[in-house]
């Protein structure tokens, strides 16, 4: 007879849950937000394993909470606008793309795409299939033959090489010029000013 669904978690899911936690204290900035999270990937982990019993709850628990992270990441970006009756929006500030920033996003993705050739070919090639190509980590595996815990090691390294590269490629650019920091032209307009 199968093992009851309840005694199972608690054996293999809770134990992990001081782990998670501290996991959670360096991924996520917002520590009110600590305990909903664990309490969400709770109950993620147990509603598939009333389909099916993860092979690696470990794993499978902190897979759950780095995509509700990744959700509640991309939440955060989303602006909610709600019109308000027949309000004409033309006289709104829009952000307009001037060449300054054009050239800025250039340069920043020129600096990416040298950072990413710079990662290992098979670091590179794990981190395209499961970032850009948006395959699971399963899926990735699978189609390289090698074990979901490696996938998760390589995508690890990849990220830790390319926020080393763009910090490199960052320290190598000249300092902006007063004029060239928007923030810094401000202050010194506003102290004129005084």
């Amino acid at each position: 007879m199968a093992e009851p669904l309840d005694t199972w978690f608690r054996r293999e899911i809770l134990i992990h849950e001081a782990s998670l936690m501290r996991f959670l204290g360096h991924a996520w900035p917002y520590r009110d937000e600590h305990a909903d999270i664990r309490q969400e990937a709770y109950v993620r982990v147990y509603a598939a394993a009333l389909q099916a019993v993860p092979s690696n709850p470990r794993a499978f628990l902190f897979a759950i909470a780095r995509h509700i992270m990744a959700d509640r990441r991309r939440r955060e970006r989303v602006v909610s606008i709600q019109a308000a009756g027949d309000s004409d929006f033309s006289n709104d500030l829009v952000d307009e793309q001037t060449p300054e920033r054009s050239l800025g996003a250039r340069q920043e993705l020129l600096r990416l795409t040298q950072a990413f050739d710079r990662l290992p070919a098979k670091c590179r090639e794990v981190f395209w299939m499961r970032r850009v190509q948006d395959l699971s980590q399963r899926e990735v595996a699978q189609q390289l033959g090698v074990s979901e815990n490696t996938i998760e090691k390589q995508i690890c390294r990849a990220a830790r090489l390319l926020a080393q590269y763009i910090r490199e490629f960052s320290s190598e650019l000249p300092p902006l010029r007063h004029e060239q920091r928007p923030d810094v032209a401000a202050e010194e307009n506003n102290e004129d000013l005084k």
